[in-house]
């Protein structure tokens, strides 16, 4: 069963947690039939090409109870809805410029009894809340994304690592990592997770806080 991916990397999952993790599988199927958020040859890879995709950010930083955290570009919900499982203890806003996938991510949300998550449809660049972090899965290039987002990034710091932006992309990075030489750290998702697929994938962190 594709949930036992799950709970091999994360064994201490609440049966709450547990059980909405276990409920994505029908929702999304429901929803993508729909409504394509998923591509039609990936549904079935549900859980490991985007649930456990979007928890790699969970294994580089457990959220603290408080933090604020943009998903930029959610889609139909990815990495936010898998975070706010994991966290529910902090808040978690989701937008993205397509309206009919943040209904989506905000439907599942709320099926599965998600109460930190806020989806909307506005544009980056009309969002002016302040966040502790940007999560964002392979939206657009990085300096790109670091000049829309620069402004939602608070100054208080609440976890042990900076306020900044974190972002689950693949394959060559160098010329968008380049002009953050200085600070981005790079992180291969097979040092987290151990199927074939996580290879050339990978987790990056820029302190901007």
């Amino acid at each position: 069963m594709e949930m036992e991916k799950i709970l091999r990397y994360f064994p201490e999952l609440t049966d709450r947690q547990k059980e909405q993790f276990a409920r994505l599988d029908a929702l999304y199927h429901d929803w993508n039939a729909k409504i394509n958020v998923i591509s039609r040859k990936d549904i079935d890879n549900l859980y490991e090409h985007h649930v456990l995709h979007s928890l790699a950010i969970a294994k580089a930083l457990r959220f603290r109870p408080g933090t604020k955290v943009l998903d930029f570009g959610c889609g139909g919900g990815f990495p936010g809805v898998p975070l706010a499982i994991m966290f529910p203890e902090v808040q978690f806003r989701l937008i993205d410029g397509t309206g009919k996938k943040v209904r989506v991510a905000q439907e599942v949300a709320d099926a599965i009894g998600l109460e930190n998550v806020d989806a909307c449809h506005i544009r980056g660049e009309e969002e002016k809340g302040k966040y502790d972090f940007i999560v964002s899965r392979a939206v657009m290039p990085l300096p790109d994304l670091v000049k829309i987002v620069r402004k939602n990034i608070a100054k208080a710091q609440k976890n042990s690592m900076p306020n900044g932006v974190i972002v689950l992309k693949g394959g060559n990075l160098d010329a968008e990592i380049h002009p953050f030489i200085r600070i981005a750290e790079k992180t291969e998702l097979t040092a987290y997770f151990k199927e074939e697929w996580f290879k050339e994938k990978y987790l990056v962190y820029l302190p901007l806080g």
